[in-house]
């Protein structure tokens, strides 16, 4: 007997995107008849050329930057590694970095590499709630500093980090700071230059645009130092420019500063009512993380008793989509570091799920989620007798 494939709820934001058909379709002749080589003198060139310089305009009004500011990767990592080893680069006597035990694996893994070749990485703690002592910060900061990387919006908890607050102390110390805005941009307003970042970094998968394309926002008084070499984007990054994928993201990022007011109630609606039902449905789960200062996107969830591998697994046989934690660390077998950071013992954090709505979830969505996670969740309970639910604290 054949059955009908169910639709997919996909709650899993933070880790990938839907393309907006609007996207889509201003891509489409960048794909087919405008092949142009943006670089070439000849029309179709200059075409190609046009379009990108349109599309660094809405990119640079997303984040309230100038468009001479914005330089085109090709994601999120590569501006997160171009920011910190341009700052490295800067100064050879400074060679001191701060950053967080919560950070993307962009940043972990590169500061772990500097850290090979001689460099002094800070990995500042945070707290129960995933939160920074400023304090810590304040006191870390060194005359041989090079630079202060930190999240904006975690991927993993959606946790805030006081962005304004900090660079209010590392510029009171002529100290560059590098945002990671890679879950933030397109769900907070935001306005680089009263941020006072010196870099800030953002992707286009993120934000309803194909995987591949990214930005970097670079302070026009900050000097750089580019690790891709090349003529294109102004010296700053080398390479022909993905033309497609660029205007994509300046159509997405005009997408997003539309809809940001409209979609923040209406997401964070849903995701609360997602979050309380489940907490009301299914015994002794809890929330990670700061519940006030975080994405109104994104809820992190421990259920007490199951292994999330496992409820991963029964959930995609019914067509829903989230996450046990980043996407850039699936199939790992060691914890979550962010949780693990938090203090949670390891129980809770077997147990954890992170959810993520986005512009395309639905009510009937949320619902149908509602009803399915308690019922799998029993269902292991079920199974496994011996691992009961414990009551896990807040």
């Amino acid at each position: 007997m054949n059955t009908v494939p169910q639709p997919t709820i996909y709650l899993d934001n933070n880790a990938t995107t839907q393309v907006d058909p609007t996207v889509f379709e201003a891509m489409t002749p960048w794909l087919r008849d405008e092949y142009g080589n943006p670089s070439s003198m000849y029309s179709l060139g200059r075409r190609a050329a046009s379009a990108i310089d349109q599309a660094r305009e809405q990119v640079a009004s997303l984040v309230g930057g100038s468009p001479n500011e914005i330089v085109f990767t090709s994601c999120g990592s590569e501006s997160i590694n171009s920011a910190i080893l341009s700052a490295a680069a800067l100064d050879p006597d400074k060679t001191h970095i701060i950053t967080t035990a919560v950070e993307h694996s962009a940043t972990v893994k590169l500061c772990e590499h500097l850290a090979r070749r001689g460099y002094e990485i800070t990995w500042l703690p945070v707290d129960s709630s995933g939160q920074l002592d400023l304090e810590k910060l304040t006191h870390a900061l060194r005359p041989d500093t090079a630079l202060v990387s930190l999240l904006w919006a975690n991927n993993e908890t959606g946790v805030l980090f006081p962005i304004e607050e900090i660079s209010r102390i590392t510029n009171a110390r002529k100290i560059p700071l590098h945002v990671d805005a890679v879950q933030a941009v397109g769900k907070l307003p935001l306005n680089v230059t009263e941020l006072g970042a010196q870099f800030l970094s953002l992707s286009g998968h993120k934000l309803h645009c194909p995987k591949g394309v990214g930005a970097l926002h670079i302070n026009r008084r900050m000097r750089f130092t580019p690790w891709l070499r090349g003529s294109q984007e102004d010296s700053r990054r080398g390479g022909t420019q993905n033309v497609a994928s660029i205007v994509g993201l300046g159509q997405a990022a005009e997408l997003a500063a539309s809809h940001l007011t409209t979609e923040d109630g209406a997401i964070r609606n849903l995701r609360d009512l997602f979050e309380s039902t489940l907490l009301r449905t299914v015994p002794d789960s809890v929330i990670n993380g700061d519940q006030d200062q975080r994405l109104p996107n994104t809820t992190n969830i421990a259920f007490a008793g199951v292994d999330s591998e496992a409820v991963l697994m029964l959930l995609d046989e019914e067509n829903i989509c989230c996450s046990a934690g980043s996407a850039c660390a699936s199939g790992s077998v060691h914890p979550s570091h962010v949780l693990k950071a938090m203090g949670f013992p390891n129980d809770r954090i077997r147990g954890s799920l992170r959810f993520s709505l986005g512009r395309f979830n639905t009510a009937a969505q949320v619902d149908a989620a509602c009803e399915a996670i308690p019922r799998i969740v029993a269902k292991l309970h079920r199974l496994s007798p011996a691992d009961s639910p414990v009551v896990m604290a807040g």
